[in-house]
């Protein structure tokens, strides 16, 4: 029998690459996006349902989701859509602050929410969220983005126990860096004055590091991995630099202190 996947953010990246790689290999995919009118790849796709949604918009997560499994039958659920908002949190707004809680933290929740009903009926299901190393790793410039991402670490973990009884489960994909457009798309970043030292250091750093990322490609395959192995495992992580990052922050442990754990990223 042929399973569905519905993605959030398929419109580029790694949505795209996961779309692609599950119609690839027998899936329906259901793709939603906030323009899909946009979209060009996707809807030459066999068994590629492409919809609109905004993770922003409650009432339409609502209405999506009544919609899909309506008339499909939902087995994984794909939490992608989300953005980087970079900057010390001095130079973020208010506004651009509430908008990256509600893409990256409360959009997963609010779509995760809307399905549990369905699943819990269903008495399986699984739901897999894109995160990022940075779920857990902080480094510098990066406070709005992290509260997000070690939010979803934290709440993917706690939500598995909680589902668990309905043959649920909950995963986390954290992938390091991606070679897509996210810088120029997805990267909103914020400059000041005061930090210009630590902003240098922070984007020569991170030059370095892409040198090491993946393609989403590899990072779609992970995300594969996770919806297939039956698996009773919360945490994948994903790209060889992501590995090489967490290993050494295992080795420096939780209780190190700040210029240890700077030393990763500002190496001072």
């Amino acid at each position: 029998m042929q399973k569905t996947i519905f993605i959030t953010g398929a419109s580029t990246g790694l949505g795209k690459a996961t779309a692609k790689l599950f119609q690839h290999n027998g899936w329906h995919v259901i793709a939603t996006m906030r323009h899909p009118e946009k979209e060009t790849a996707l809807i030459q796709l066999d068994n590629v349902t492409v919809l609109p949604l905004d993770v922003t918009d409650l009432e339409q997560i609502q209405r999506v989701v009544t919609q899909v499994t309506a008339s499909n039958t939902i087995d994984v659920v794909f939490n992608n859509a989300g953005y980087g908002l970079m900057g010390t949190l001095e130079s973020i707004n208010d506004e651009k602050l509430v908008r990256q809680i509600n893409t990256n933290l409360l959009g997963v929740i609010r779509v995760t929410k809307a399905f549990i009903p369905y699943f819990r009926e269903r008495k399986k299901g699984l739901f897999i969220a894109t995160t990022s190393i940075g779920g857990l790793i902080g480094f510098p410039l990066g406070s709005s983005y992290h509260a997000t991402k070690w939010g979803l670490e934290g709440w993917s973990e706690s939500l598995s126990f909680e589902l668990a009884p309905f043959n649920i489960g909950v995963k986390t994909v954290a992938p390091g860096g991606i070679y897509t457009d996210f810088a120029g798309r997805s990267l909103d970043m914020n400059t000041h004055a005061a930090y210009q030292e630590t902003e240098t250091k922070l984007m020569t750093s991170f030059e370095e590091m892409m040198k090491n990322a993946s393609t989403p490609e590899q990072i779609a395959e992970v995300v594969y991995e996770a919806a297939t192995d039956q698996k009773d495992q919360v945490r994948y992580i994903a790209g060889q630099d992501a590995h090489a990052l967490y290993k050494r922050r295992l080795e420096i442990g939780n209780e190190a202190n700040r210029k240890e754990i700077g030393e990763i990223f500002l190496g001072s």
